[in-house]
Parts: C-alpha cells; sequence; structure tokens
C-alpha cells in the first residue's frame, strides 16, 4: 500500500454496513484497511474477495474499540504502516437498551462511551497527520456512522447509546474546525439500514412499529449508507461539518 492509490481505513469493517462501505470505496479504486473485534474469518473472506473482485488491498487489523488507547495505536500503527490515508469510516459501534427501571452500570455507560465516542476521537487525532496530507480532492475526510435520534430526537430506554451517539455528532463539528483547512469530517445519521440481529427490534413486531413512522415505509440499506459515505468523502469537497439524516424522512414524524 505504498503507491498512489487511495487508501480509506473503516472501522467494523468485515460486517453489515462497514462491509458495504468497504465494497463501495474498492470499487471506485481504494484500498482498504479494516478493523474487526471478533469476526476474523468474515475480514479475511471480505478481503479475499475484494482482491479478486475490484483489484483492492485489505490489510485487517484487531482492534477492540472499547479500549480506546488500544484501539488508536492499531489504526495509527496500520495506518503508517500502508504510508498514506485518505478517509477514515467510523463505523463500529455499540447498540443496546439501557431502560431506567433497570440498573444503570456505570461499565456499562463507559463501554458505550468508549466505543461509540471516545476511540473515534483517540483515533482520529492519532491518523489526523496523515489525513491532512491526503492528495484528495477537498483534502482527506473523517465520516462519522451516528444516528439520527442523536440529533435531537432521543428514544426512551436508549440514555446511555443516545448521549454517546451525540458526542460521535459533535465530535463531527470539533474535526471540521480541528482539520481544516486540509481535511474534512461529516456524519450520517441512519434512522435503519440494518436491524440489529439479535436483542432488541430484532423481532417482526418491534421492526413493523417503526417503520410504521418512517414516512417511505421502509428501511434503508447498507449499500444506501455506503454510496452516502463514499460521495460525501469524494464527490463533495466543500462540505465539512454537516451531518446528513438518513432515515427515509422518520426525522419528520
Amino acid at each position: 500500500m505504498t503507491d498512489s492509490r487511495p487508501i480509506a481505513l473503516i472501522t467494523g469493517g468485515a460486517r453489515r454496513v462497514g462491509a458495504a462501505i468497504g465494497q463501495e470505496f474498492a470499487r471506485r479504486g481504494f484500498d482498504l484497511i479494516i478493523t474487526y473485534r471478533t469476526s476474523a474469518d468474515q475480514a479475511q473472506a471480505m478481503a479475499q474477495r475484494l482482491g479478486q473482485s475490484h483489484g483492492t488491498r485489505v490489510r485487517t487489523v484487531r482492534c477492540d474499540l472499547a479500549d480506546p488507547d488500544a484501539a488508536a495505536r492499531a489504526c495509527a500503527n496500520a495506518a503508517s504502516d500502508a504510508g498514506r490515508l485518505d478517509v477514515l469510516v467510523h463505523n463500529a459501534s455499540a447498540y443496546f437498551p439501557t431502560p431506567f427501571d433497570m440498573p444503570l452500570p456505570w461499565e456499562t455507560v463507559r463501554d458505550l462511551y468508549a466505543i461509540n465516542a471516545a476511540s473515534p476521537l483517540l483515533i482520529s487525532a492519532a491518523l489526523a497527520p496523515l489525513l491532512t496530507r491526503s492528495p484528495l480532492e477537498g483534502g482527506g475526510c473523517v465520516v462519522a456512522m451516528g444516528d439520527m435520534h442523536a440529533m435531537g430526537r432521543p428514544r426512551v430506554g436508549f440514555s446511555a447509546y443516545g448521549m454517546s451517539k451525540a458526542a460521535l455528532i459533535e465530535l463531527v463539528r470539533v474535526l471540521a474546525r480541528e482539520l481544516a483547512p486540509n481535511a474534512r469530517a461529516v456524519g450520517i445519521a441512519p434512522g435503519v439500514v440494518a436491524w440489529p440481529e439479535s436483542g432488541y427490534e430484532s423481532d417482526e413486531a418491534s421492526q413493523q412499529a417503526y417503520l410504521n413512522r418512517v414516512p417511505l415505509r421502509r428501511t434503508g440499506t447498507p449499500h444506501d449508507a455506503a454510496r452516502l459515505a463514499a460521495a460525501l468523502a469524494l464527490d463533495m469537497p466543500y462540505v465539512t461539518g454537516e451531518v446528513v439524516r438518513l432515515d427515509g424522512g422518520r426525522w419528520l414524524a
């Protein structure tokens, strides 16, 4: 990864939305660094698949965002070895309810904040020198995957998660100032682009109740998120500090 091909680092890039984002950047000529926590097999399979289909060189890095210092070191080492970094996508996150009618341990709050906000902050700071040297039009770009409910539409029962994602959205604005004028930061705030695989809202009844409040009456897809991430990072070089809702109109209802 030392020639003229651009490089994107995607946290949680082995599965679901992260994998779709990686595929879209690969389609657009990027090499990739993807992090994973437990999905080593999926990460290796994705690397092989993208190498065969697009000639993409993919480095996989084990990274636990619950330890922000270690996560930042792992990402910085991988990007330094690659020799450049053009796009950083904060995709990995933790999502689960913390209702007030149950105990709310500090360890739970700490882990949600570490994964959803503190690790993105430390990783961005560690990778800023490379991002600000990117030759892309508009400079390097950070893309943060937030949540539309963390933009003033809080959901009952998700206090710790919502606060951590609100911090991530504020990070977009902070980075837009800190990285300017040589790099940018943007955010995407999905409603639903991929249902949870287990736990809250993994059942059909809960999913339908949510969709009843979405004007388009359907979910988005991981591909929707991937196309928007690539467009913001590559096609809109004068946009920074903005967070785009990707929610089928759910914000309005």
